[in-house]
């Protein structure tokens, strides 16, 4: 059964599976401070952390769940049902829990069961290797959502615009080869002119490695996806969509794993609050595609996009001062709620226009 075949459902219905996990998971953490501290106060704690990290999730992943419909609607049923169930597993344990030991694997430079021992046995070292890899992570994780967000507004084709006079200049220069990059270039060396000459390095070596990351994600989508075509004559996307969506869902969840070690040094526990939220992401993705909410509301992907571009300059604002977590999830939740309000009006106005043509 694909995403398109599926009956008009109800919006509850869609998150009966997040549901599942969400009662899960806050059992499996409520048991989990029991089994800690041997009291009810250690369960209600870890049972209030896991609640506040799925919170923190969801606000911070709006526009993640956007992106993934965009992409996701092209794609063919295969691939959709592979990216459904693989990549939520993908999301879940490889950028919830592997990830962050990698971090610590490549920062302390031990071998991956010793980063497990120091995150099982020494969960303050562990927090404070994650701490000091912020740097890097943000500069990478923060190139690459740039370079997301401009493509998506530096496009010759793009002829609906709800900021109009700057998207209409952005596709206007579109044609220029390589402009996005340029501007993202400025940036970087705009914000690393204000660190440390140790920090400026760490910070231009991974800004570039994500650029270049982006650049060989967006050259091996187009082959696999060249290739995928030649052999089921579809257009729609296939692998290299959906390498494609998993890389991006990496740079997403940068933010809300470095984030979590501000709740909790356990990784089990940052995996159950922020494994809740990705459940959420990936029920309100199904939805969006299922109802074709991208198409009803014609402004909401563009609220995602400048979402996706105050979270990247938010990350790199991270190299120089502390935000906490709670505006970034804001301010990529209030573009996304005005860009919906906007698209509400202007189906209004669509719908008195053409009453009025009518009569």
């Amino acid at each position: 059964m694909t995403l398109q075949s599926r009956s008009h459902a109800s919006a509850l219905g869609y998150f009966k599976w997040a549901f599942v996990v969400t009662s899960a998971g806050l059992a499996l953490g409520g048991w989990f401070g029991w089994q800690m501290t041997g009291t009810i106060g250690g369960a209600a704690s870890i049972f209030f952390i896991c609640c506040v990290l799925a919170v923190l999730e969801i606000s911070l992943s709006f526009d993640n769940a956007i992106v993934n419909a965009n992409k996701l609607k092209d794609m063919t049923p295969k691939w959709q049902k592979r990216f459904l169930t693989w990549g939520i597993l993908i999301a879940v344990f490889g950028m919830r829990v592997l990830f962050p030991l990698l971090i610590v694997v490549i920062a302390a430079k031990i071998g991956p069961w010793q980063a497990v021992m120091v995150a099982a046995s020494q969960p303050e070292q562990y927090a404070a290797i994650m701490h000091d890899a912020h740097l890097p992570i943000a500069a990478f994780g923060g190139t690459f959502l740039m370079m997301v967000g401009l493509k998506f507004f530096f496009d010759h084709e793009k002829d609906i615009h709800w900021v109009h006079a700057l998207e209409e200049w952005a596709s206007r220069y579109s044609s220029i080869r390589g402009i996005e990059i340029a501007i993202v270039l400025v940036i970087m060396l705009a914000v690393s002119r204000f660190l440390p000459a140790g920090e400026m390095t760490v910070f231009i070596r991974s800004a570039v490695w994500g650029l270049l990351t982006f650049l060989v994600v967006e050259v091996l989508s187009g082959i696999l996806d060249m290739k995928e075509k030649a052999l089921s004559g579809a257009a729609k996307g296939g692998l290299g969509a959906f390498v494609y969506l998993e890389v991006l869902d990496a740079s997403f969840s940068f933010d809300g794993v470095i984030g979590a070690f501000a709740l909790t040094q356990n990784m089990i526990v940052i995996a159950i609050g922020l494994g809740i939220g990705a459940m959420y992401v990936r029920s309100m993705t199904i939805m969006l595609v299922e109802k074709g909410t991208l198409s009803q509301y014609r402004y909401l992907e563009h609220g995602a996009f400048y979402a996706i571009l105050i979270l990247s300059v938010i990350m790199y604002m991270q190299t120089l001062y502390h935000i906490p977590e709670v505006i970034t999830g804001l301010a990529g939740a209030g573009l996304i709620g005005v860009s919906l309000v906007s698209s509400i009006r202007w189906n209004r106005k669509k719908s008195r226009a053409e009453l009025q043509s009518q009569a």
